[in-house]
C-alpha cells in the first residue's frame, strides 16, 4: 500500500481512505456482515483510513465501523464527524457547532466507536451561527484531553479554514472533490497548501457515476438517496452519463476501469491529497484500490480536463437544503 502525509505535520496513512457511510445509509440495501468483510479486507489490504460520521444511520455507522476494528484497533486512522442534525424527519439537514453540542458529540462518538480516542475529528458542516473559533476552540480542548489526535473541517471555504487554522492547527479537509466536482480548485486547495493542510477529497468517483456501472435511474434501489439529488433529475443525468461514457474512452489505452481512471486523476492532483471513496463491497474495495497503480501522464490529465471540462456536470451536487449548508461557508 501506498502512503502518503496528511499535511506537513500531519500523520502518514494510506493514500486512499474507505468511506463507510453507505454501509449504514444512502446508497441502497445493506448488509453488515459484508461491510464487515469489506472493512476487514480494506485493513489486510493495508488501508489504514476509515471515514464514519455520526450522522450515518444516524448513529449506526460508528457502531458498525467500531464493531469491525475491535481487535485491530492499531492498524485504523479512525477518522468521524459531528455537527450535522437529524430528525424524524428523514429530509431535514441542520447544523451545530456550539461548545457543548462538540463535547457531546464527542463523546457519543467515542462510546459507539467503542474507542478511547478519535485520530481525527471533523466538523462536518460549518455553523453559520457560531463562530468557528469557538467550536475549533473546543474541538483543541478535546485534544488537549486526549480524546482526538487531530483536528479537520468539511466543506469548508477559504476564509474559514484559515480563522480556523489560526485557532488551532487544522490537520486535514474534507471537501467533494473529483472529475465532475471541481470546486476546491477555486481557493480551498490553495488555502490548504499555504496552510499545510493535507486535503481529504470524497465522492472521488462522482457518486459512482464515473465507474460507467451506472447507465440509468432503474440501476439505483428505490430508497438510494441519489434519487432525489439534482445530478441525478433526468435531463440532468442523461447529460452527466455522457461525461462518464468520455472518461471510459482512455480505459482501453490506460488498461484500468473508468473507477480506476476516476481515482487515479484525483491522486494525481498533489501528493498532499489522500481521496476517499465508499464502498460496503469486497469487490469495488479491490477495484478502487488498483487506482495506485494507474499512472497518468501530464498528457492525460489534459485530456480528461478536455474530455470533462471544470464544471460540465449537471445540476447542483445535493439539494437545496444541503447547498445551503455548504454555501454559508465562505
Amino acid at each position: 500500500m501506498k502512503t502518503r502525509r496528511l499535511g506537513k505535520k500531519g500523520p502518514t496513512i494510506s493514500a486512499l481512505g474507505l468511506g463507510c457511510m453507505g454501509m449504514s445509509e444512502f446508497y441502497g440495501p445493506t448488509d453488515e456482515a459484508e461491510s464487515a468483510a469489506t472493512i476487514h479486507r480494506a485493513l489486510d489490504l493495508g488501508i489504514t483510513y476509515l471515514d464514519t460520521a455520526d450522522v450515518y444511520g444516524p448513529f449506526t455507522n460508528e457502531v458498525l465501523v467500531g464493531r469491525a476494528i475491535r481487535g485491530r484497533r492499531n492498524q485504523v486512522f479512525l477518522a468521524t464527524k459531528f455537527g450535522i442534525l437529524r430528525s424524524a424527519d428523514p429530509n431535514y439537514r441542520g447544523v451545530s457547532g456550539k461548545p457543548e453540542y462538540v463535547k457531546q458529540s464527542c463523546e457519543a462518538s467515542l462510546k459507539r466507536l467503542g474507542v478511547d480516542v478519535v485520530d481525527l475529528y471533523y466538523q462536518h458542516r460549518i455553523d453559520p451561527n457560531v463562530p468557528v473559533e469557538e467550536t475549533v476552540g473546543t474541538m483543541g480542548q478535546l485534544v488537549k484531553e486526549g480524546k482526538v489526535r487531530y483536528l479537520g473541517l468539511s466543506e469548508a471555504g477559504p476564509k474559514t479554514i484559515r480563522r480556523a487554522h489560526k485557532e488551532h492547527p487544522i490537520t486535514a479537509v474534507q471537501n467533494e472533490y473529483s472529475l465532475w466536482t471541481r470546486d476546491p480548485e477555486d481557493g480551498v486547495l490553495a488555502a490548504c497548501r499555504e496552510l499545510g493542510i493535507g486535503f481529504v477529497p470524497y465522492s472521488p468517483l462522482g457518486r459512482g457515476v464515473l465507474t460507467g456501472k451506472i447507465t440509468k435511474l432503474d440501476d439505483l434501489a428505490q430508497d438510494d438517496f441519489r434519487r432525489t439529488n439534482p445530478r441525478f433529475e433526468e435531463g440532468n443525468f442523461k447529460k452527466n452519463l455522457e461525461l462518464a461514457h468520455r472518461v471510459s474512452q482512455m480505459t482501453a489505452e490506460k488498461g484500468c476501469t473508468a473507477g480506476q481512471l476516476a481515482l487515479a486523476w484525483v491522486l494525481a492532483k498533489g501528493e498532499d491529497i489522500v481521496p476517499i471513496f465508499g464502498t460496503k463491497r469486497r469487490t469495488y474495495l479491490e477495484e478502487n484500490i488498483g487506482a495506485l497503480n494507474v499512472n497518468l501522464t501530464a498528457q492525460d490529465l489534459k485530456r480528461l480536463d478536455q474530455l470533462i471540462p471544470k464544471d460540465a456536470a449537471a445540476g447542483t451536487r445535493y439539494g437545496e437544503a444541503m447547498m445551503t449548508l455548504i454555501s454559508k461557508a465562505p
